[in-house]
């Protein structure tokens, strides 16, 4: 679970995951969402595969990403216990 926490702690990713909410999408076009370069990009979506908050799908040469909305559910779940803000009735 560290390593989801520890990819989240960094704002590009926060922002490749908020693209990938709307659905699967290549390299190519996350990438216009940011004024990053290929390489530190590359980088981002490794963090996030580690994490295994994204997967990816080659399709021929191209990359899709996915977000794994459970794995994300699942990280949530458990901020919020550990805060104590499971369960609570507002």
């Amino acid at each position: 679970m560290s390593d989801v926490f520890k990819a989240l702690a960094h704002p590009a990713r926060r922002q490749i995951l908020e693209v990938l909410k709307t659905g699967p999408k290549s390299a190519g076009e996350i990438a216009e969402a940011f004024n990053l370069a290929k390489p530190t990009l590359s980088g981002h979506f490794a963090k996030l595969r580690e994490a295994d908050l994204i997967s990816a799908e080659p399709d021929g040469t191209t990359i899709y990403y996915t977000l794994n909305v459970s794995v994300l559910e699942e990280a949530m779940l458990k901020f919020m216990e550990t805060m104590k803000l499971a369960g609570r009735i507002g």
